[in-house]
């Protein structure tokens, strides 16, 4: 089962992925309608617990809502101090894709393979002050890295070039792995993240301060493709 949901997940890929945390919840399906008209073809959810990140955010009911109102693929951060506590809670809840840090973790290869082993693909992040190295030891267990250009659960941060240095040397020792960034993702840095091997780009208020979603979408995809200014 893993290995269909990632093969939905790779289907997505070079694509961006709406983060719906910036989405109006108040009206989620109508969001969600939205931004699968604008081509979207993966949704991406942070998780934060308030304890591995200071901010709160939502869980499971969240995702099974979700869930209720739309087909596309989940993947889930999860910026949380217990990762596996909530792992399959979240499968259940209908989630495609599960990412844990891997400062969270004591063992990060166990920890791909108990996630792997409830159904879904399973990826890895890791914040910019942690050493690449710390992956070292679970990149033969995981299907995707995410590489966090920002430090996770923390807002207005400028981005962190030393995310495209990670993408590039992931991208040569690894190269059937997704590779995922996150943090200060726009139509600036959206370029310069595909041309240093990123497959996937989780974007937040450059398409929901938006009032066109598809246009903010198509111009993503255009800096994306060519760079284009």
């Amino acid at each position: 089962m893993s290995q269909d949901k990632l093969e939905l997940i790779r289907r997505a890929a070079p694509g961006v992925l709406p983060s719906l945390l910036m989405c109006d919840f108040g009206d989620l399906k109508s969001e969600l309608d939205r931004l699968q008209q604008a081509g979207t073809q993966c949704l991406h959810l942070d998780v934060m617990d308030g304890q591995f990140v200071p901010n709160l955010t939502y869980g499971m009911p969240i995702v099974e809502g979700i869930r209720k109102h739309s087909d596309l693929p989940m993947d889930v951060h999860l910026m949380i101090k217990d990762p596996l506590a909530y792992a399959k809670p979240m499968i259940d809840a209908g989630a495609d894709s599960l990412t844990f840090h891997v400062e969270a973790v004591e063992d990060a290869a166990q920890a791909a393979r108990e996630i792997k082993s409830l159904g879904a693909c399973v990826g890895v992040a890791l914040n910019p002050s942690t050493p690449l190295e710390a992956l070292d030891g679970c990149l033969a267990e995981v299907d995707m890295v995410l590489v966090m250009s920002v430090d996770a659960g923390f807002g207005g941060q400028a981005f962190n070039p030393i995310a495209l240095e990670r993408l590039q040397t992931l991208k040569q020792s690894h190269p059937d792995l997704l590779l995922e960034i996150d943090g200060g993702i726009n139509r600036d840095t959206i370029g310069q993240a595909r041309a240093a091997g990123c497959d996937l780009f989780v974007v937040g208020s450059a398409i929901f301060k938006h009032q066109d979603y598809s246009a903010a979408i198509a111009d993503l995809n255009a800096q994306m493709s060519g760079g284009q200014s």
